[in-house]
């Protein structure tokens, strides 16, 4: 016969290892939504070279390219281009997450308009979506004889059609795999050009903004040296 000392034993063994297993999965879950991140939250874009790409730009397959070896990330930023009237274009970034080569609010990254002014001349700004949000360039005014690719400099010539009415422009998933392409061999070619992980997150290094600290967050990650007794040891350099 099983003593009353044996089963208070077992019900609190049975006890402890649920608990214990509840607290396991708990603390996955919450680490998992914690440091989850999505594909275009840790880049950074270089805006200014995005601005100055579009008044450079040939075409829109020049712009994919340029803007591509820009974007430090994995994914391919697709393009769209759409002329709304004569002079007034809109240019739109996105992460063509389903290949349907449609863009998609959520998919949106920023979105260039550029617009004729009163003087005869006209003027671009940009505007980030999604995780660049945040983003919004002043007005960047264009006049004729200024340093422009073909996709700026032709609104200004006599007889100027827009080429990009109804449907537009829009990166198709084949484009999309050559852009790729084309990206690859650039990096390889220019590595000092990326200082960011082919998972398209930033290296574990203090941000060039912070006077050389880190932030203080979190990165998944431990710290160089050991911190002991409320001071930090560094590592004993080996003798030659």
């Amino acid at each position: 016969m099983i003593s009353k000392a044996k089963l208070l034993a077992s019900a609190l063994s049975l006890s402890v290892l649920s608990m214990g297993v509840g607290a396991g999965c708990s603390s996955s879950d919450e680490g998992t939504d914690r440091w989850a991140t999505t594909e275009n939250t840790n880049v950074k874009i270089d805006w200014d070279k995005v601005n100055e790409a579009y008044k450079l730009a040939d075409g829109p397959e020049d712009l994919e390219k340029r803007v591509n070896e820009i974007y430090e990330g994995d994914e391919i930023i697709s393009i769209s281009v759409k002329d709304e009237d004569d002079k007034t274009q809109i240019v739109t970034g996105f992460f063509d997450k389903n290949t349907d080569g449609v863009v998609e609010e959520s998919e949106k990254i920023f979105t260039i308009k550029r617009e004729p002014t009163a003087d005869g001349a006209a003027q671009y700004k940009t505007s980030g979506h999604g995780a660049y949000y945040g983003y919004h360039s002043p007005f960047m005014g264009l006049a004729s004889g200024m340093m422009m690719g073909m996709m700026m400099s032709s609104m200004f010539m006599p007889g100027y059609s827009p080429m990009y009415r109804g449907g537009g422009y829009t990166t198709s998933p084949s484009r999309a795999g050559q852009i790729s392409q084309s990206r690859s061999s650039h990096r390889a070619a220019n590595p000092s050009k990326y200082q960011r992980s082919q998972s398209g997150r930033s290296y574990n290094r203090p941000s060039s903004t912070s006077g050389g600290r880190s932030s203080g967050g979190r990165s998944g990650g431990g710290g160089f040296g050991l911190a002991r007794a409320g001071r930090t040891v560094r590592p004993t350099r080996l003798a030659d």
